[in-house]
């Protein structure tokens, strides 16, 4: 059963009125896209999705709450030209959850997890063609080496990468338990004590095969244009790539220029865009209840200003 993480700080810093425009970028299995609709009995939710699987589920429970909603079979990249499409300009408060959810995990058909064996995949929406099986078997080592390194932060990229290359001239690599057995010849034994030796180059994968950080910094910052004055953006991270990402788009319209600071009034022209709002964590309590949340992160800023 999924659990949504850090769901209350986000519908409470979210400030629901029930007559507004929200947006849900990560529908996943409608955990937060609930709370929003029950909360608003004459406004509107846009929920936003690219697994087919995920947009089934969560139609039956929205579905019960009321019809104040629409999901868009869509990734949060195209937010703004969808939202276009429907003569939405503006909204009230927008929020993304970027972490995998829980079904997506378990499911071994869907190759995310590094402790069930399935078919080498990754895949968010599964129409896409490029999966998780086409990159470890066909990728360069420098290819390899570069996502490891720079979606995984992983230590020993250059030897597993290495191996994966020495691996596959023999059979293509096929599973991801048969992909987990190549990264532990990969690394030192003490590595493996330290945690799962998989975990680091399998989030690097999976964020190679749906772009995903490709693709967020143009997200946040479409998501900011569109909110109106005094709307709010929360947005979740679960590694500190994504959560650089978000803290760098917050600070850039969150900041007032070098000249001006200090002055007792700024000129209206070098206001921020945004104000940050807060930093928020699990609490001990919700970590007893979900292990998954331990890494999330959930920053919120409030637009109060128009973005140039």
């Amino acid at each position: 059963m999924h659990k949504s993480v850090l769901l209350k700080e986000t519908i409470d810093n979210l400030e629901i009125k029930d007559d507004l425009i929200y947006v849900d970028a990560t529908l996943g299995y409608a955990g937060h896209s609930r709370e929003v609709l029950k909360r608003i009995k004459k406004g509107f939710l846009f929920a936003f999705d690219q697994d087919s699987e995920a947009i089934q589920y969560s139609e039956k429970i929205l579905s019960n709450i009321s019809n104040q909603y629409e999901i868009v079979h869509s990734n949060f990249v195209n937010i703004k030209k969808e939202l276009t499409d429907r003569g939405i300009a503006k909204i009230d408060g927008i929020m993304f959850d970027l972490g995998i959810s829980s079904p997506q995990l378990d499911n071994e058909e869907r190759g995310f997890s590094y402790h069930q064996d399935a078919r080498l995949d990754m895949r968010m929406n599964r129409e896409d063609k490029l999966s998780a099986y086409e990159i470890v078997n066909n990728y360069s080592v420098e290819e390899l080496l570069d996502i490891f390194f720079k979606y995984g932060e992983e230590k020993y990229a250059r030897s597993i990468a290495k191996k994966i290359i020495e691996y596959r001239t023999q059979k293509p690599i096929e599973t991801t338990l048969e992909l987990v057995e190549v990264i532990k010849s990969g690394v030192p034994d003490k590595y493996k004590r330290a945690g799962h030796p998989a975990r680091k180059v399998f989030q690097a994968i999976r964020i190679e095969v749906n772009h995903e950080l490709d693709i967020l910094e143009k997200s946040l910052e479409d998501a900011i244009d569109l909110l109106n004055e005094g709307g709010r953006i929360c947005v979740i991270t679960f590694h500190s790539l994504e959560d650089k990402i978000c803290k760098s788009v917050f600070k850039k319209y969150s900041d007032v220029p070098e000249i001006v600071k200090g002055l007792p009034n700024i000129p209206d022209e070098y206001k921020p865009t945004l104000k940050l709002i807060g930093r928020y964590v699990p609490s001990d309590e919700e970590l007893n209840i979900n292990n998954r949340a331990r890494s999330a992160t959930l920053r919120v800023a409030e637009k109060i200003r128009r973005k140039d």
